[in-house]
């Protein structure tokens, strides 16, 4: 048994326009120090006349920050983010995948266990200061999660049969 190192959980985001037939998987991390997905757990707890307490987690609503994200011309996820920010995109026109890639499983190659989630983006705000132009944004998973593998190599997801 060993501890696994951070940079061994990979995280991916599709950059592609939502009606594009082949995502544009673009691996998050480059200027991040940290990227949590917090879970969100909807946690109810009741105490009874006898003071014990229950609780039940009834779901999650999974979120994740993605800030500093420093803009870079030509790169697919600058020019989805400043798409969104230029033309003030809402609903489905945020909609897009996550993968989180678990870079300790090869198996076959390039080939990793991974699992791929809706998600949406909130662009935070843009601007930033005299270290470059950012784009700070949030992704909020919807919870239709997909378990497969994931090719770093070609970038792309194979879901599980």
């Amino acid at each position: 048994m060993a501890k696994i190192e951070r940079k061994l959980l990979a995280h991916y985001i599709n950059a592609a326009e939502p009606a594009a037939v082949t995502p544009a998987y673009v691996r998050l991390g480059a200027d991040l120090e940290e990227y949590v997905v917090e879970m969100g757990a909807q946690v109810d707890k009741k105490k009874n006349i006898i003071g014990e307490t229950s609780t039940n987690i009834s779901g999650y609503e999974p979120s994740a920050s993605v800030e500093p994200y420093y803009a870079e011309t030509g790169t697919p996820l600058h020019t989805r983010l400043s798409r969104i920010v230029n033309e003030r995109l809402v609903l489905d026109a945020l909609k897009t995948t996550v993968v989180d890639v678990e870079l300790w499983t090869a198996d076959n190659g390039d080939e990793f266990d991974a699992w791929q989630e809706e998600a949406f983006i909130e662009v935070v705000s843009y601007g930033g200061d005299t270290t470059g132009v950012q784009i700070p944004f949030n992704l909020h998973m919807t919870g239709k999660r997909v378990k497969g593998k994931f090719d770093i190599a070609e970038k792309t997801f194979i879901p599980a049969t």
